[in-house]
């Protein structure tokens, strides 16, 4: 069994997404993790925050997929301002990537965001924000399996699994004093 890693993920609603999910899950194997979901590989029956927690606990890092969920066909953003943003022909992911990422930026957790392509990029999908480069995809454009085998993917997932490693080891060492 592999370094447990959390991964926050809305459920796909979509067969782009299905392939998507799949496929990272396997690429995630092959770096020798364990991917885990509340409500797919592990269930819990307190309040889902607590649930959240207690997973994140037993994880070493945390990988985000931010899908696209909500289609925005048109709309703004500070209506009636001079810095109006014209919002219309976006997606929005679910509330949890955001939640979960920032729960795990708050215990230290390596991480990892993918967004798909179309999903703003506002709170922790803004670049910069959690402190890795902020990958997107395109589900239209690509299949998965060719996104994972991207240099630039495979570049930065290596990144990430050695701050997962890092984890690991602290893990196992004892507290210090000073």
């Amino acid at each position: 069994m592999g370094h447990s890693v959390f991964v926050s993920m809305p459920g796909p609603f979509n067969d782009a997404q299905t392939v998507f999910a799949a496929a990272l899950d396997g690429e995630l194997k092959n770096h020798g993790l364990t991917p885990r979901t509340l409500g797919v590989t592990d269930w819990d029956p307190d309040a889902p925050l607590t649930a959240i927690r207690r997973l994140m606990l037993e994880s070493n890092g945390l990988i985000s997929v931010a899908f696209r969920r909500s289609f925005i066909e048109s709309g703004e953003s500070k209506p009636g301002t001079e810095s109006v943003v014209d919002l219309g022909g976006n997606w929005l992911t679910s509330p949890w990537p955001h939640i979960e990422v920032a729960m795990a930026f708050q215990i230290g957790l390596p991480i990892l965001i993918l967004r798909e392509a179309g999903v703003i990029d506002d709170g922790v999908l803004e670049r910069g924000v959690s402190g890795m480069y902020l990958p997107q995809f395109d589900l239209e454009g690509d299949d998965a399996e060719g996104y994972f085998q991207r240099p630039e993917f495979q570049q930065l997932v290596a990144r990430w699994v050695g701050y997962v490693q890092a984890v690991v080891t602290a893990k196992g060492e004892p507290p210090r004093m000073y």
